[in-house]
Parts: C-alpha cells; structure tokens; sequence
C-alpha cells in the first residue's frame, strides 16, 4: 500500500471513529420509575415511609428519575393542608433532599404548598444532590372542589437538565389545551405528571381507561413522553371523602403509546426505559 493511500485510510477510520462517538454521546437513555404508593390523608409520618421505601425500590430497579402521584402528604382536596402544609423550602422538601442526595437520584413529587395564606398544589423536581431545580404550581384547581379552594399557579416552565428537557405538569391541568399548547412551545423531551385520579369505588378499574386516555392525548399533542402516576388509597377528608384513587399509573411515548403501567388500586413501583434520539435522528425519521 502506497503511503498516500495508507495515510487516506487511516483519516477515514478516524473520522468514522469520531463521527460514530459523537453520535453515540448525544443518545440519551433515561430509566424513570413510577411510585404509585397509598396516600393515607394527613398522615404525614407515615406517607414519608412510604415514600422513602418507594425510592429505594426504584433505585434498585435502577431509576435516575422517581416520579410520585400528586399531594402525596395530605391527599387532594384536604382542607387540614391549609393549617399543615409549609412553605417551599421548608421542613417537608429539606427531608425529601436529604432522600435524593442519601439514594443518589431525582425526585418528583407533588406536595401541598403554603405561602402566606394561600394554598398551592406544586410538584417539584429534586436533582440527586438535593436542590430543588424545578416547581410548577397546578394551573387548572377545579377551585369549586374545595372552600377555600387551592390558589391558582400561571407559570409553565422547563428545564435543561442530564436527562433532556424536563417539564411538570399536575392533573387536570393535563387535560387543558391551553396549559398543553403552552407547554409545547418549550419543547420538552419529558414531562413528569403526577395525578390524584379518583372516582366512587364502583367507577374503578373503568376509570382508569380515562387516565390512559389523558396521558396518551398529552403525549401526542406534546410529542414527548408523559409519565402519569396517580395515587392509591381513599379520600378521607374534604368534599370528596369517600371517593377513590385508582393507581394505574401510565407512562407514554411520544406517540401515545403506552410504554409502562401500574396495577389498579394497588402500591405498585413500574420503571419505564426511554430512549432519547438526537433531535436531527428524530426529524429525519418524521420527514
């Protein structure tokens, strides 16, 4: 071999070697794990075990991201939040860091919110080294639910985190054009939803069919992947006492295709897999 043609060999390889990395880095695989666990209203103490035991089961499943149901403390709707809840920061979010930071992983979890005299339904995202990096404060209240009824959040934000674009959304705001097409503009590669469903006990498991249908509209109208976890457990304060949270947590693709599922009205801990393509990957793929 003539040295011009081995020196123009071995560029090639190396440009293919180099092209093929640069590829391979920008693939993102994200392993998020949905905690469906059973909300006993109020019970503050114990909804934290419960919690913390869900958050070593899914970093043994092998979760960077654990994604927990909605007003995990108090359940939704509970009037006692207004006198119980704390501020964010405050005591509740400082034993929830202390989580992420002593299992190494990301938390998103809803909690009741109190500023001043007003009540919010927030989620949060917290990174594995205990900062609070992301809060969205529920848009769409359903404030005839509740006297006095959950403050209304207005600000829809992402953030660019490891794992892609993340963003949050609680509950009903899921099933709101506005609240989804302004969440679209952003971008996201994942939204994290967490959901207090609930119905009469004869509605379940039909009612969970809803759930899905919900989650699989976001995931297409967002073109991105929704994971939904919903409580399990009764409502055992506020208007909607006696009334049930179904489980059958949900997670879809960006096509709406269901990729992962909880079991109905049960604890239940699902991790779901999501491969990210580069974005030029995912157009071309389109076109």
């Amino acid at each position: 071999m003539k040295p011009t043609i081995k020196i123009t060999y071995l560029f090639i390889i190396l440009f293919l070697s180099l092209s093929t990395t640069t590829t391979c880095s920008q693939d993102r695989i994200v392993k998020v794990a949905m905690a469906q666990i059973f909300c006993l209203d109020g019970d503050r103490s114990g909804n934290f075990v419960r919690i913390e035991n869900a958050i070593m089961e899914a970093k043994e499943l092998g979760a960077d991201i654990v994604c927990f149901p909605e007003t995990c403390l108090f359940g939704w709707v509970n009037p006692d939040a207004h006198k119980r809840a704390y501020p964010i920061p405050g005591p509740d979010t400082d034993r929830l860091c202390v989580m992420a930071i002593n299992h190494n992983i990301y938390i998103c979890i809803g909690l009741a919110e109190k500023e001043g005299d007003k009540l919010y339904d927030s989620a949060l995202l917290i990174d594995n080294r205990g900062n609070i990096i992301l809060k969205h404060r529920k848009i769409n209240i359903l404030a005839e639910l509740m006297s006095p009824s959950y403050a209304a959040g207005n600000d829809i934000k992402t953030l660019e985190t490891e794992f892609g674009t993340i963003g949050m959304l609680i509950c009903a705001d899921s099933f709101d054009d506005d609240i989804l097409a302004r969440m679209k503009i952003q971008k996201p590669d994942i939204i994290l939803i967490p959901y207090g469903w609930a119905n009469t006990e004869d509605s379940w498991p039909g009612h969970s069919e809803q759930l899905r249908k919900t989650v699989r509209n976001a995931a297409k109208e967002l073109g991105c992947c929704v994971i939904g976890t919903d409580l399990v457990g009764e409502i055992s304060h506020g208007p909607w006492k006696g009334l049930v949270y179904g489980g059958s947590s949900v997670a879809c693709d960006r096509h709406g295709e269901i990729i992962g599922q909880c079991r109905d009205r049960d604890r239940d801990v699902v991790l779901v897999t999501i491969e990210q393509r580069p974005l030029n990957s995912v157009r071309d793929h389109e076109q």
